[in-house]
């Protein structure tokens, strides 16, 4: 078993699976490395150029009076100009994020000698569930059903540029879709949505890794400064969702933009769709996380007694020997250099009742915040100048 070609104790999410097998077969893969800028590249332009240049032949590329051309319906260029790209990047984050922190269980000695075996099991079986055919039958049933059901009888307002007899007194519908939305439809949001659900499935896959990991026998160190147990180092984690949750935020920030500039929709009327989008995405990527719940707590009740019966007793000897007056007790405790005196054995303590009930911190937050956050500031920016936006956001911050 090589889930990485590197480590035996990492594994990735993304090299072996049904795409990945696809695009190396086609030349965009090579035997060494992911091809993230050529795949971006080439996803992106095969999304994207065929439709600009039809629109740009049939004079709706560019605003015209009384229109609104392709360059209007910033959407539909956020999802194959910047998510489809930034799709891609993510992948190469995730690739490298995981093979690099996911052998660190065993090298910090968390995952003990004894549980490498059960550990050699994990990575395989989600190697596995990885390369399997049926999550990619199921995706691509689900795509089959939506491009189904959402054949268009009339021309939908996004795609009111591509209709193939558009003019300036042109209505949307009047006539039939042209090449430029077809290829929309079917290729460009085909890759889309691709991508998409590829990501989502990859977010199910850690959630079930983190929860077999979970369920070893792990060797935590409730001390640990790191006030994670020593799994303080998967906290780096969360930062390879920044591209997915940028992309995303991208797509729905230039979808309520449209409105806000054509169609006279205030945004402050998009507030409570903002905040809650700005709060869940985020929330979603960490799920997985959730998996370490019930470990760290049940490590962290159970240390804080055992520590507690040793400080404890390490005080009662201490006060006997010295406020009581008591003859000294032989007790090798009172000796042992890894407590020292009463003043350090309290540390251990307070570094137990600190200890988070998921081993993430602020840093592994912030930037997924941020990525879903930054395309909504330049939306608020349509009508607030950009100072008011900024100074607002401190406001919130401090």
């Amino acid at each position: 078993m090589n889930q990485t070609g590197d480590n035996p104790w990492g594994v990735s999410l993304i090299r072996g699976d049904l795409l990945f097998r696809l695009q190396r077969k086609i030349g965009l893969i090579p035997e060494q490395g992911l091809g993230i800028v050529r795949r971006a590249l080439f996803w992106s332009l095969l999304a994207w150029l065929p439709i600009a240049v039809w629109a740009l032949l049939q004079g709706c590329f560019l605003p015209v009076a009384g229109g609104e051309p392709l360059l209007a319906h910033f959407g539909i260029n956020a999802r194959l100009l910047l998510a489809v790209p930034l799709f891609i990047i993510g992948e190469g984050m995730m690739h490298s994020t995981l093979t690099t922190l996911l052998p660190r269980l065993v090298s910090s000695g968390i995952v003990p000698p004894a549980q490498l075996d059960r550990l050699r099991s994990v990575l395989g079986d989600i190697a596995r569930l990885r390369d399997s055919v049926l999550p990619w039958i199921a995706m691509f049933a689900v795509l089959a059903s939506f491009f189904l059901l959402s054949i268009p009888n009339e021309v939908p307002h996004e795609l009111a540029w591509a209709n193939a007899q558009m003019d300036s007194q042109a209505q949307p519908g009047s006539a039939g879709l042209g090449f430029g939305a077809w290829w929309y439809l079917y290729v460009g949001r085909t890759i889309f949505l691709t991508l998409l659900l590829a990501w989502l499935w990859r977010l199910v896959l850690l959630f079930i890794l983190f929860k077999r990991i979970a369920g070893l026998e792990l060797s935590l160190v409730p001390t640990h400064p790191d006030r994670c147990a020593g799994l303080g180092f998967m906290a780096r984690i969360p930062l390879m969702f920044v591209p997915f949750v940028l992309g995303i935020s991208a797509v729905f920030a230039s979808g309520w933009a449209h409105q806000t500039v054509y169609h006279d929709v205030a945004i402050a009327s998009l507030r409570v769709e903002i905040i809650a989008f700005v709060v869940i995405l985020p929330l979603l990527c960490v799920a997985p996380f959730v998996s370490f719940l019930g470990l760290m707590l049940r490590t962290k009740k159970q240390a804080m007694l055992d520590y507690g019966d040793l400080i404890g007793r390490h005080g009662r000897l201490v006060r006997e020997k010295w406020i009581d007056g008591k003859p000294a007790v032989d007790d090798p405790i009172l000796d042992a250099p890894e407590l020292g005196p009463i003043a350090d054995t309290a540390a251990p303590y307070e570094l137990i009742a600190k200890i988070r009930p998921l081993p993430l911190t602020m840093g592994s937050l912030i930037p997924l915040v941020g990525a879903a956050l930054l395309p909504m500031i330049v939306l608020a920016a349509i009508d607030l100048p950009l100072k008011t936006v900024l100074k607002s956001i401190l406001k919130i911050l401090i």
